[in-house]
């Protein structure tokens, strides 16, 4: 990265280390943005959107009917950012029996991008969004992976950089800030995090998540603990009851435009261009998170009017739940969920399998797993 790369100061400006090279050091938010007429449109229908989806969250018969698998399915997406390729039935089946068979590498990360998730969640309650609580999750999210060598749960204590595989800091696509320089900006992060604003809460969202990454306070996961922030800020911020947006399948299908408008920052001070981008993802994200879970929540009733209709059971009614939240199962995972007898679990799956809601996928006679395919269906079509 050179000098001349940083064409506008808006965002930061260049620094010449004592090393040599140039690095980017972000100024402190929040910037003076330019609310022209297209961008507070673009607010307007992003607002619009994630109201729609706030009233799907408050209205659910049970949360975890949609919140686990939602939350699943953006850890896929967002580990497919940073170049994995596990599916969503890779990581189901492996929730479903850890213990049965070593899993891909790729299978493992994007297991640990759950634990982080579910990490953060839980902790809101006793903690706030803070710089503790990203290394903690960072420690899960490099648990055991790829990348579990450069410090998990740790900042950096040396300078990192984006660019081509072999790429020297000169001719880096960008470098983030020295530790120094790093250390002082995590800190005006934080304490902006916790200042009250008279923003919009969206565009100061997408301020923060931009910040994070010009930063780039880790060796390796920032992109995946970034989007994280996201999800945590979203709640904490009580912009949605439930944790149902995730903003990862609109930054994978536009993947390149997502890095040019956070480089775009960088270099030419193009705030209004990031702000707009960030709430274009909103919008699209949150219209389709309400259309999922409008179908996922029509089959849910379907399904248990299905056997309602039949005098199933309450442990098969209960299984109903179950396969939404976990649309792969296997006989011991659920045993001990319910705390019943396996022939007691086994007669339930039968019933759901006599009913075309589950799938038996092994073919054998032991260790077998269900899938219920119409629930992934949903889950996985690609977006219109």
């Amino acid at each position: 990265m050179q000098s001349a790369d940083i064409q506008s100061q808006r965002a930061g400006s260049p620094l010449k280390t004592a090393r040599g090279y140039v690095a980017f050091q972000p100024r402190l938010l929040p910037p003076e943005l330019r609310f022209t007429l297209p961008l507070v449109c673009r607010l307007s229908e992003a607002d619009r959107a994630l109201s729609e989806l706030a009233g799907v969250g408050r209205t659910l018969p049970n949360p975890h009917l949609l919140i686990r698998p939602f939350a699943r399915r953006e850890a896929v997406l967002s580990s497919r950012i940073e170049g994995t390729q596990a599916s969503l039935s890779d990581l189901l089946f492996f929730e479903a029996a850890p213990a049965r068979a070593t899993p891909a590498p790729d299978v493992r990360e994007v297991a640990n991008y759950v634990r982080a998730l579910d990490h953060g969640l839980a902790r809101l309650s006793e903690l706030p969004v803070s710089l503790r609580l990203l290394r903690e999750m960072h420690a899960l999210l490099l648990d055991g992976v790829r990348g579990q060598a450069q410090t998990p749960g740790e900042f950096r204590c040396s300078q990192n950089w984006i660019g081509r595989p072999g790429c020297t800091l000169s001719d880096a696509a960008y470098v983030p800030p020295p530790v120094p320089e790093m250390d002082d900006a995590l800190g005006a992060l934080e304490r902006y995090l916790h200042e009250a604003s008279d923003l919009p809460p969206l565009v100061r969202l997408a301020l923060i998540h931009y910040q994070f990454e010009a930063i780039h306070p880790f060796l390796d996961g920032n992109g995946r603990i970034g989007r994280l922030l996201i999800v945590l800020l979203l709640c904490i911020d009580r912009l949605l009851p439930q944790p149902l947006l995730y903003l990862s399948a609109f930054f994978e299908r536009h993947r390149e435009e997502y890095y040019e408008r956070l480089l775009g920052v960088s270099f030419r001070g193009e705030w209004e261009e990031w702000v707009d981008f960030f709430l274009r993802a909103v919008a699209a994200q949150a219209r389709d998170a309400v259309r999922r879970s409008d179908r996922l929540l029509a089959l849910w009733r379907e399904y248990r009017e299905r056997l309602q209709a039949e005098r199933a059971g309450s442990l098969a009614l209960r299984l109903v739940d179950t396969v939404f939240a976990e649309p792969a199962v296997s006989n011991p995972h659920l045993a001990k969920a319910f705390a019943a007898t396996p022939a007691g679990v086994q007669r339930c799956i039968d019933k759901l399998t006599a009913a075309s809601i589950l799938r038996e996928v092994t073919g054998g006679r032991r260790n077998r797993f269900y899938v219920a395919d119409e629930i992934l269906r949903i889950l996985e079509e690609p977006e219109p």
